[in-house]
């Protein structure tokens, strides 16, 4: 029997819960649902995907110690990349140049604790 899964999500664990909160409800243009104050946070992604953000306990700082982004990325797909890249830049979001893959078109940015975000607009059909 194949394993069925509900839903997904992507975790990001932060000491800086109240700035990564703000910064993807402006880059995503939502409110969190449902959202604990410097407890949780989760923004919809999508039918069946969601981020989710939380301060690890005091006990954990070490298992989510801050790093390199390292070789996870969230990947968003837009239908305007012209238009993010402003969106990122009035937060000044650092991100690189636009680059040509086989799917479309795409940026490298990242969140203010470094995570690496792949926004990408794929190739018209």
């Amino acid at each position: 029997m194949a394993l069925r899964f509900r839903r997904a999500f992507v975790a990001l664990a932060t000491p800086n819960f109240e700035q990564i909160v703000d910064f993807y409800q402006t880059l995503l243009d939502q409110s969190p649902k449902p959202f604990m104050a410097q407890r949780y946070a989760e923004f919809q992604l999508g039918e069946s995907l969601s981020l989710a953000i939380f301060p690890p306990k005091p006990e954990q700082q070490d298992a989510f110690a801050l790093n390199s982004a390292g070789p996870l990325s969230l990947c968003l797909e837009v239908e305007d990349l012209a238009s993010v890249i402003a969106h990122l830049d009035a937060q000044d979001c650092p991100h690189g140049e636009i680059l040509k893959a086989s799917h479309g078109q795409e940026i490298y940015a990242y969140d203010p604790q470094g995570n690496r975000l792949i926004v990408y607009q794929p190739n018209a059909k």
